[in-house]
């Protein structure tokens, strides 16, 4: 049981691991999975503060389902067609650039394997919550070039989708044959394509019987439906939070969205937050010994990666060396998804020992070292490309401030 001790020190973690972020105007993510890990097992100070219990791993699930199933609130159909060009181009040339080196690493590592294959994948996506705050903060939602870093962060949310349906039969091993692999894979994609179709349409089936709930009703409705989403999901083989996501792609286009994410956004903060900590608690640094090649090989890569994609996706779709330089370093930053494969690879029976038993370890230390390198770049960019590219244009496409923000 999670008694209210830990609980009292969960949340006065959580609270100044806020506070700092807020005053360093950076992301909290990586605050809180230092809290976690300096109050777990793990930490360095010997003394346990916190132990992993049932309690917290119920909170921290909840907080992946809804952190997801926000990110489905916003995949309209008419939002990712409207900016196909920026998703699809920049997706796709993320997706090669990114996958290839995730899969080089991977390989270099553990051969070529499964445990390769889903190091692929926490290489690959970009943190949604870490950039999304980050431009937030630097106060980039208004640049051009925003759109194009939105349009991978896109892209990549629904690949991944597709991928945690495969990662998870592909972790699970023992009897899991090619075909069932494949099965999910199909299964994630007729469901992503038919959901996003019905998105359309949903608000005429689902706005009448929910638009005279009151706000209570309607935060219970909601948190009902991505749970048993994720619950479903889960059940068809596909992973809770492909069931999470896709109740949110759902819910998106109906007259309730927007309701719903003010409703349940205190909840969403604060169970991700425990979700961030409570991974922070099974990342023990002692074997940072172990990681160094790990570490070594993928860090590195995972930053000039970004922002190659940033740099050749942007001359693209049409904007200038700067303004490239500027997406491409808003993408470094993982995150959420990293933690995620992650817990999903360590729980796997079909990966290499070494592998599982150091990927939360790796996850964690990855992702602190991004989210800083990639908020840092950030905020230096457009410093950075008037040194790398001077006299070059600051930016070719305008669009006033009322259209840039609308």
């Amino acid at each position: 049981m999670l008694g209210l001790a830990d609980l009292a020190v969960i949340l006065i973690a959580l609270t100044v691991g806020s506070v700092a972020a807020g005053r360093m105007k950076v992301s909290a993510i990586p605050l809180f999975i230092i809290g976690g890990v300096l109050l777990g097992p793990g930490t360095p100070i010997g003394v346990t503060p916190v132990h992993g219990t049932r309690g917290i791993e119920i909170i921290s699930e909840l907080g992946v389902i809804l952190l997801l199933f926000f990110l489905g609130l916003e995949f309209s159909l008419d939002r990712i067609t409207s900016a196909r060009r920026l998703v699809f181009t920049g997706g796709l040339v993320d997706l090669g650039v990114n996958g290839a080196l995730g899969a080089l690493v991977g390989w270099a590592l553990f051969g070529v394997s499964i445990s390769a294959m889903l190091f692929a994948g926490l290489f690959y996506v970009t943190s949604s919550g870490v950039v999304t705050q980050s431009l937030i903060d630097l106060e980039r939602l208004g640049d051009d070039e925003t759109d194009l870093t939105l349009g991978i962060l896109v892209f990549e949310d629904l690949a991944i989708a597709l991928f945690l349906s495969v990662a998870g039969a592909l972790a699970a091993g023992h009897g899991v044959s090619l075909a069932q692999v494949g099965l999910n894979g199909v299964l994630a994609l007729v469901f992503i394509g038919g959901l996003l179709a019905a998105s359309r349409y949903a608000g005429r089936f689902i706005g009448p019987v929910v638009r005279r709930l009151t706000p209570e009703q309607l935060f219970l409705f909601a948190i009902a439906v991505a749970v048993s989403a994720a619950w479903a999901a889960e059940g068809t083989h596909l992973s809770a939070p492909v069931g999470a996501l896709l109740a949110g792609v759902l819910l998106s286009g109906t007259e309730i969205r927007e309701e719903i994410e003010r409703e349940l956004l205190g909840m969403r903060d604060f169970a991700a937050a425990v979700f961030f900590l409570a991974f922070g608690l099974g990342v023990d640094l002692s074997a940072i010994g172990d990681l160094w090649a790990w570490v070594a090989l993928a860090v590195p890569a995972a930053i000039a990666g970004k922002v190659a994609t940033g740099l050749v996706a942007g001359r693209l779709t049409g904007f200038t060396r700067r303004q490239s330089l500027n997406a491409g370093a808003a993408l470094v930053a993982r995150g959420e998804f990293t933690i995620i494969l992650a817990g999903m690879a360590a729980a796997g029976a079909a990966v290499d020992d070494r592998f599982r038993d150091h990927v939360a370890a790796f996850a964690g230390i990855f992702v602190l070292i991004t989210a800083g390198a990639g908020v840092l770049l950030m905020r230096e960019s457009r410093r950075i490309g008037r040194l790398v590219f001077p006299g070059a244009p600051a930016a070719r496409r305008r669009r006033s401030g009322a259209q840039r923000h609308g």
